[in-house]
């Protein structure tokens, strides 16, 4: 399954992939495509975490949603997918809503030595609470991250971008993140995959779905843009991980 890859990341990309211990936070539509492409690529070791069932509202977008998966864990479902696709790795399923208040669940080995337990983060969350205490975290513990900004009420997949959250323009999650890391945490840099098209203006619904356990408001989505910024942010850890050149 990796002769393909290998031609373009080579043996050592490839080593360095199997090798890797990758957290992804968030399987909706963002993170589930982010999960399966890391999982194709051969990375080798996964802690996926997702505090959600799947919900009928997810179908239109979540590689975890299908008809035959509503109300089962997104965790538990994307652990059996990655594995169907790649039965060497290994992927811890935690399910929790990721808060400041329970991050040793995640950020702690038992020896306090979080630096040497993973290799790349992803953060594929919607709270900028959340968003703002993993980035604090993985700074502190020389840790690559790579966060995502708002995709909802977004049509156009080819606008997004992966790039310096602090030399992003247009965003609205992307202003709260930059004033929030800057004055209350000094951070000044963080990669981020967001994307130049304005939100577009939606009609408000009232969500149908009793097993979904949101209570934010609900944004208009559909399956192209966040499934592109999956990929994105899969294919910056990738060049993290296997220390290729970035492209200019």
């Amino acid at each position: 399954m990796k002769e393909r890859t290998e031609m373009l990341l080579g043996k050592e990309g490839m080593r360095r992939l199997e090798g890797a211990h990758v957290l992804i936070f968030g399987l909706g539509g963002v993170g589930s495509f982010a999960a399966e492409a890391l999982a194709r690529c051969g990375v080798g070791r996964f802690t996926v975490v997702d505090h959600d069932v799947v919900a009928e509202s997810n179908i239109n977008r979540q590689l975890v949603a299908l008809h035959s998966t509503i109300g089962r864990p997104k965790v538990e479902v994307m652990r059996e997918r990655m594995l169907d696709i790649n039965p060497k790795a290994e992927v811890t399923a935690v399910r929790m809503f990721y808060r400041p208040e329970s991050a040793d669940v995640i950020f702690s080995d038992g020896d306090g030595d979080v630096a040497a337990t993973f290799n790349g983060i992803i953060d594929a969350m919607d709270t900028t609470r959340a968003k703002l205490d993993v980035a604090v975290r993985a700074m502190a513990a020389g840790i690559p991250l790579v966060s995502c900004m708002g995709m909802g009420n977004r049509l156009d997949p080819t606008q997004v971008r992966v790039g310096d959250l602090f030399e992003t323009q247009g965003c609205p999650m992307c202003r709260v993140m930059r004033k929030k890391l800057r004055t209350r945490h000094g951070i000044t840099s963080l990669r981020a995959a967001y994307s130049l098209e304005p939100p577009v203006e939606v009609e408000e619904i009232h969500a149908t779905d009793t097993l979904c356990t949101s209570k934010r408001p609900t944004p208009g989505s559909i399956s192209t843009v966040p499934a592109a910024a999956g990929l994105a942010l899969a294919s910056e850890v990738i060049r993290i991980l296997t220390a290729r050149r970035q492209e200019i």
